[in-house]
């Protein structure tokens, strides 16, 4: 059984050019956070809404979790009026709250039956009912907004490491050594003073480390190659190794036996 992911949006907070917010969902069914764009981005990729199962929080940083109200309501008027179609959110102790608090903002009582259906987790180990294991680790980011990556398996052997947002830290490099694929946001260019977000120089440190992992860059302050509009940071991408694959959007990721990009 082969598997795809897609990666539905590849910029960061600051969306350049020909990029939706990051974000990236697994066999048409589990997606990696839903920011502010995720109802357009899913729909330019052919994909129901009432199809998504799982919703996986890295954190609360509002390019990560705003889209959360649009999706439910979607759901609620449109795709699953009948809340027939199960929905999982995978987060930390503590998200729930945050999380039911932005959607009660953004439609004050218009979600409450949807989620009073949703199925929360907050289990740093767990399984999808199509056999994604999944564990959730800490990383380095801004602590208050409970910053996480994870690994997932599948039952035949597919297996990557998304960082979700992070520095340079270990316990990512761990599941890096573990893994043959990286999902890896590369958030700032070289001068901003951050050790929270991957810059170019990183991506090379650690991509030369692990020459027969892929990574794949997200989350990107670089406009799409595709864009004709002037440059909002940069529109020039870094020189790094053959092993570093800097997404854009819709770029799909195949799975069978080995990733193919």
């Amino acid at each position: 059984m082969a598997h795809e992911i897609t990666m539905l949006g590849t910029g960061n907070a600051f969306l350049p050019n020909g990029r939706h917010h990051s974000f990236a969902i697994i066999d048409g069914q589990h997606i990696i956070d839903a920011p502010p764009t995720a109802v357009k981005s899913i729909r330019e990729n052919g994909i129901k809404i009432s199809d998504i199962k799982t919703i996986f929080i890295t954190h609360l940083h509002g390019d990560h979790i705003f889209g959360i109200p649009f999706l439910l309501l979607e759901r609620t008027y449109i795709s699953d009026r009948n809340f027939e179609h199960p929905l999982t959110i995978v987060a930390a102790p503590g998200a729930r709250a945050r999380i039911e608090q932005v959607c009660e903002i953004a439609y004050p009582g218009s979600l409450d039956k949807i989620l009073a259906h949703i199925n929360w987790i907050e289990d740093t180990d767990g399984v999808t009912d199509d056999g994604w294991s999944w564990n959730r680790f800490e990383v380095n980011h801004t602590a208050a907004v409970d910053p996480f990556g994870y690994t997932f398996t599948s039952r035949n052997g597919a297996k990557f490491v998304h960082s979700g947002d992070s520095g340079p830290c270990d316990p990512l490099h761990s599941a890096i050594e573990d893994t043959d694929m990286v999902i890896i946001e590369m958030s700032v260019p070289e001068w901003v003073p951050s050790k929270e977000h991957h810059k170019p120089s990183d991506i090379t440190s650690i991509s030369a480390k692990y020459p027969k992992t892929k990574f794949i860059i997200t989350h990107t302050y670089i406009d799409s190659k595709h864009s004709r509009s002037p440059a909002i940071t940069e529109k020039t991408f870094p020189n790094h190794p053959q092993n570093v694959i800097h997404a854009e959007d819709g770029q799909r990721l195949i799975w069978d036996g080995s990733w193919k990009i």
